[in-house]
C-alpha cells in the first residue's frame, strides 16, 4: 500500500448526500475480482446518460476535474451494501482522499484497507471546500490532521491513531503481518522441530 502523508491536488466538488455504494460502483460492474479497470464503472449512472453517452452536466466529466485525487462528498457517503468494490473503484479512478461530513462505517473501513483516507469535517467546512475546489487545489496533511486551502482556510479532522499509523506507513493487513516476520519464522521453526509430523 502506498503511504499517505500530504496530498495537494484537484478536488471534485461533488457534494451529494446519501451516495450509496451502488452509485459509486453499480452492481453490473462487480463481475471482476480485479481492481484494475474498476474505475471505468465508478459513478457510471452520473457520468453517462441512459443511452451510454457521456453526461456533459456531470461534475465527473468536467475537464478541470480530470485527474482529481480528492473527492468532496455529502453526508452519509458510502451507505448501502458493504461492497469493497466501491473503494476499489475510487482508487482505480485515482481518488486518494474523500472528504465528507460523515461516512458509512463499512465504507470507511474498506477505504482505509485500500489506502484511501476518509476525512470527516463539519458541513460548513464542506461548503467552503466546495467553493475552493472550483478554482484551486486543496491540501490534506495526515500528519497534522488538517485540510488547508490557498486562502488560509484550515480545518482539523479526527482520525483513529491506528489508521493514521497504517496510512502514514503504507501498511495494509499483509504489511502489518510482515512486521512480525521474524517472530513468525522463529515460531514456525520451533513448531516444526517439536511437531515434525505436522510439516
Amino acid at each position: 500500500m502506498t503511504p499517505f502523508s500530504t496530498l495537494t491536488a484537484t478536488a471534485i466538488p461533488f457534494g451529494q448526500i446519501n451516495v450509496d455504494t451502488d452509485v459509486i460502483i453499480p452492481a453490473r460492474f462487480l463481475k471482476s475480482i480485479s481492481r484494475a479497470g474498476m474505475g471505468a464503472g465508478a459513478f457510471y449512472v452520473l457520468r453517462y446518460t441512459a443511452d451510454g453517452a457521456p453526461n456533459p452536466d456531470s461534475v465527473f466529466n468536467q475537464p478541470q476535474y480530470q485527474g482529481a485525487q480528492i473527492l468532496i462528498a455529502g453526508d452519509n457517503f458510502g451507505c448501502g451494501s458493504s461492497r469493497e468494490h466501491a473503494a476499489w473503484a475510487l482508487g482505480d479512478m485515482g481518488i486518494k482522499c474523500v472528504i465528507a461530513p460523515s461516512f458509512s462505517d463499512i465504507f470507511s473501513g474498506n477505504a482505509f484497507k485500500n489506502g484511501i483516507l476518509t476525512v470527516a469535517l463539519p458541513q460548513e467546512a464542506i461548503d467552503r471546500l466546495m467553493v475552493v475546489a472550483a478554482e484551486s487545489e486543496i491540501t490534506v496533511d495526515l500528519e497534522t490532521q488538517t485540510v488547508t486551502t490557498p486562502y488560509q482556510d484550515r480545518f482539523e479532522f479526527p482520525i483513529d491513531p491506528f489508521r493514521k499509523h497504517c496510512l502514514l506507513n503504507g501498511l495494509d493487513e499483509i504489511g502489518l503481518t510482515l512486521q512480525s516476520e521474524a517472530a513468525i519464522a522463529a515460531f514456525e521453526t520451533k513448531r516444526a522441530a517439536a511437531q515434525p509430523w505436522l510439516a
